[in-house]
C-alpha cells in the first residue's frame, strides 16, 4: 500500500530505492502508486524533482547503482517528496556520506523542508546535524525519552545525565 501523507528516507539508500530499475523510475514509482499513469507528466515531474535535488537530469534513465551515495540519497529524497507528503521521517539522513556530501545534503534538505512547509522527523546521533535541522528535540535512551524541548536549550543546557553525556562527548572530539 503506497503512503501517501508521509515518506520515509532511509539511512542507505539502497534500502530505498528498488537497485534494478532507473533512478527516474524510483522517484516516478509514487505517483504510479498513487493513479498518475501520462508517461510525460509523470517523466517531467521526475525532471523537476531530479533538478530540485540537484541531479543531472541527462542520468534519469541511468540506474541507482552507478550514482555515487550522496546522488543515492538525493534520488530517495525525490522519490519520497514527488507525491507531495505533509511528514517525512529520516533516519540518518546524512550517515556514511563524506563531510561534504553531507554538508550540502543538509542544506538541500533545509531549503525543501522550508519551501515545501514540511514536518519532518529526524533520527541522528548527530549533534551538529540535530542543531542545524531540529527546532525540538527528544533525546532517548533504552527506548524510553529521557528528555525533550527546544534544540537549543536541551544542546546547551542538558538536564538528563544522558542528554549531558551525549553533548560532553561531542565537545571531548
Amino acid at each position: 500500500m503506497q503512503r501517501e501523507e508521509w515518506g520515509f528516507v532511509h539511512q542507505n539508500p539502497r534500502d530505498g530505492l528498488r537497485m534494478r530499475v532507473s533512478g527516474g523510475a524510483n522517484v516516478a514509482e509514487p505517483l504510479m502508486y498513487l493513479g498518475q499513469r501520462h508517461y510525460g507528466k509523470m517523466r517531467q515531474a521526475t525532471i523537476d524533482w531530479l533538478e530540485r535535488v540537484e541531479l543531472d537530469t541527462l542520468r534519469i534513465d541511468d540506474k541507482p547503482r552507478n550514482f555515487s551515495g550522496g546522488m543515492q540519497q538525493r534520488i530517495q529524497v525525490a522519490r519520497n517528496l514527488i507525491h507531495g507528503p505533509r511528514l517525512v521521517f529520516m533516519d540518518e539522513p546524512t550517515g556514511g556520506l563524506d563531510v561534504s556530501v553531507q554538508a550540502r545534503l543538509l542544506d538541500l534538505l533545509r531549503e525543501l523542508v522550508r519551501d515545501l512547509n514540511l514536518a519532518v522527523i529526524i533520527v541522528t546521533h548527530d549533534m551538529a546535524v540535530a542543531r542545524l535541522m531540529a527546532d525540538r528535540l527528544i533525546v532517548m535512551k533504552g527506548g524510553h525519552v529521557v528528555e525533550t524541548g527546544l534544540t537549543d536549550q536541551v544542546l546547551d543546557d542538558p538536564q538528563h545525565p544522558y542528554s549531558q553525556l551525549l553533548v560532553s562527548s561531542v565537545l571531548q572530539i
